[in-house]
């Protein structure tokens, strides 16, 4: 949810602050220019395998995050990836957002979002959220009821000319997600497409998101465009993936091709992303919640959050209605 440091630390340190900046990775995920003919066709490898690792966020929360680790800093386009178990009273209150875009996936629960533009809604198991900040947004994400909500939060970076975009909200219910399903395997594709059926989430940068569920013995080999920037996160059990055994709660990075192989060698289910995206390769600064090109841009919109403007407008003066 909030997933990065709080607010008032982030506009008071602000002067001690190291900010780190990084151009994308130009490593082997780099698109090739060469004709469709002589392109590769070749599945893809894994070449990085990192345990997801607990750390906190918001107010009284853990969190295992992969994405966003020092390994895995900037994985262009991917910002963060966390897998989230939160229950009242910890959460995600009053924070902003600019430059990229958050995509939240409930796996059980319910989590209850608002922001400073009346945009109200309840994402229970199943549900996803893909929210493009752009300018800005002011929001809250926190557990609804007393059940403890299990979610996924991805950051997905826009590239220059998206960056100061009008924010956008597209949310579809479980039920409007596809979810094909044959020979002992089920995937709910959360943008692109899989097993000859498509997402409707249109997303500003190019991604795929796929939440595979197989059975023992169900075996897939599922296409990926060349040049996108691949990984897979297991939540449940163990799968290999490209000859390669990957348990829970682990991140492997695949190198390029055009595909790759799933198998469930074990004797119970496993359920894991597959997740590839477009690189924006641009330079990326990132502070907290605020993710732009340069120092002078974060400069910007910590200055344009702090006196409500340029899209931050409303948010000298919102309050959710759990801090009213």
């Amino acid at each position: 949810m909030i997933f990065q440091v709080l607010l008032i630390a982030l506009i008071t340190d602000f002067t001690q602050a190291k900010i780190t900046a990084a151009k994308t990775l130009h490593n082997e995920f780099a698109t090739s220019d060469k004709p469709a003919s002589l392109k590769m066709t070749a599945t893809r490898k894994v070449v990085q395998r990192v345990l997801s690792t607990e750390v906190s966020e918001g107010v009284g929360a853990r969190v295992r995050r992969s994405v966003g680790r020092p390994e895995l800093r900037n994985l262009d386009p991917f910002l963060l990836l966390d897998e989230g178990k939160v229950q009242k009273p910890a959460g995600f209150p009053d924070h902003p957002h600019r430059g990229f875009e958050t995509v939240t996936y409930i796996l059980d629960g319910a989590v209850e979002h608002e922001d400073f533009c009346g945009h109200h809604g309840i994402l229970k198991t199943g549900d996803l959220q893909w929210m493009t900040a752009g300018k800005g947004v002011v929001h809250s994400e926190m557990p609804y009821g007393d059940q403890e909500g299990w979610f996924l939060q991805l950051w997905v970076n826009l590239k220059a000319k998206d960056k100061m975009c009008d924010p956008q909200y597209q949310e579809l219910f479980s039920k409007d997600i596809p979810k094909p399903s044959r020979d002992g395997i089920t995937v709910a594709v959360i943008s692109g497409e899989s097993l000859g059926e498509k997402s409707p989430v249109k997303t500003r940068t190019p991604t795929l998101y796929l939440d595979f569920n197989l059975e023992p013995g169900a075996k897939y080999k599922q296409s990926v465009p060349e040049g996108w920037t691949t990984f897979a996160y297991v939540l449940n059990g163990a799968v290999k993936l490209s000859s390669y055994e990957v348990a829970a709660h682990n991140i492997v990075v695949f190198s390029d091709g055009d595909s790759v192989e799933m198998e469930n060698v074990s004797n119970e289910k496993t359920r894991f992303l597959l997740i590839a995206g477009e690189p924006t390769e641009e330079p990326i600064v990132q502070h907290g919640p605020f993710v732009m090109n340069s120092h002078q841009e974060i400069q910007n919109a910590i200055q344009d959050f702090q006196h409500g403007r340029n899209g931050f407008e409303k948010a000298p003066f919102w309050r959710s209605k759990g801090r009213q």
